[in-house]
């Protein structure tokens, strides 16, 4: 494990500790931190760790550790139930998602990454929908024959084919406006549509769920994940067997954003039935339980079990499916723009003399 701090002894307690910072992150998150420190954003003798390692790993390692008020993590982090008994902590996830800290808003503050990633993974959902539209597996396999003649015809993108995106926010509103700006009629689901009809001035088509199935030809779910049965935002699940098979039109779906939202198991049923004719994930669910299972390890699951099929179908080129390893973030922008964020969320917890961000959960 390598680490980056400004303080010689590991042993030192620090302002701040930043857990699962890989590769280019590490570095940007250095560097912002030292030029808000320059700009008297944040004190000169502010001291910070930087690790790559997830919170529970490190501490198994370092177990003299004492955290300090605030800490950044990623979705990888288990927080310990110690921590949370002390005053009341401020921790920022340097994702756009937080379910993961969704149910300790009364605990502590929590903060997340709302705007580093929204141009990745809306250009990660059109780079699935071009591969998916294009049966790209299928003409890259034609390649070793050169067959030309009996190749299945591709779906061009055109104004008579429908896309959805289900949860408009940032990333939802980029992908809205690139598919239109591929030539596709584009509309869009979202429980909030009355909220975000007045921030988007009308600009939005908004179709309620239902109509939604029945026209659609391609569907992009960005939605946050909301884990909390009493929210009215809750949609583990969302995209059920029963919910999918009223579709009206055969379907392309691409997730990129959480995937308890599209239960695998439901996802293959209906691609092996036909109702379902592409896929793109970058997404799925119980992510690390999952990781596990494909290097190797027992882990039990109907979901994950079919997601492991999932992957060997599109690895093998013999299926209109493309998967990557929630990876839809990881542009060369966005990793700056990642440290930009949450060292924003640093000199905001400064400027309220640590009692929290100006922007935390509960959002809505």
């Amino acid at each position: 494990m390598k680490d980056t701090m400004d303080s010689t002894s590991a042993g030192a307690k620090y302002d701040i500790m930043h857990f699962e910072a890989l590769g280019p992150e590490a570095k940007h998150l250095e560097e912002e931190t030292l030029k808000a420190k320059e700009l008297g954003e944040i004190p000169a003798d502010h001291t910070f760790f930087i690790t790559s390692g997830n919170l529970q790993e490190f501490l198994k390692g370092n177990p003299g550790t004492v955290l300090p008020d605030i800490i950044t993590t990623k979705t990888h982090s288990i927080l310990p139930e110690s921590y949370l008994e002390e005053s009341k902590k401020s921790i920022i996830t340097r994702s756009a998602g937080y379910d993961h800290f969704e149910h300790l808003t009364e605990r502590a503050n929590i903060a997340s990454l709302r705007e580093y990633c929204v141009n990745a993974v809306a250009q990660t959902a059109m780079k699935f929908l071009y591969a998916a539209a294009g049966e790209m597996n299928h003409y890259e396999k034609n390649i070793e024959t050169f067959e030309r003649m009996k190749s299945k015809a591709f779906m061009e993108l055109d104004k008579d084919r429908i896309l959805t995106v289900f949860g408009v926010g940032r990333i939802g509103r980029r992908t809205y406006e690139l598919a239109g700006a591929n030539g596709l009629t584009v509309q869009g689901v979202d429980i909030r549509q009355e909220e975000l009809n007045n921030i988007y001035g009308g600009s939005v088509k908004f179709v309620s769920k239902e109509e939604a199935i029945k026209s659609s030809d391609i569907i992009v779910n960005a939605m946050n994940l909301t884990k909390n049965k009493e929210s009215r935002f809750y949609n583990v699940g969302y995209f059920s067997r029963e919910y999918l098979s009223k579709a009206s039109k055969n379907l392309i779906f691409i997730n990129v954003t959480r995937g308890e939202i599209a239960p695998e198991a439901v996802l293959l049923e209906l691609y092996k039935s036909g109702k379902i004719t592409g896929l793109g994930l970058d997404v799925f669910t119980n992510e690390s339980g999952f990781a596990r299972l494909l290097l190797g390890n027992a882990v039990a699951g109907e979901d994950l079990a079919a997601a492991q099929t999932l992957v060997s179908m599109s690895l093998e080129r013999k299926a209109n499916i493309y998967v990557q390893p929630h990876q839809g973030f990881n542009s060369d922008i966005a990793a700056k723009a990642k440290a930009v964020e949450a060292v924003k969320h640093v000199v905001s917890w400064y400027k309220n003399k640590g009692n929290g961000f100006d922007d935390q959960l509960p959002y809505y």
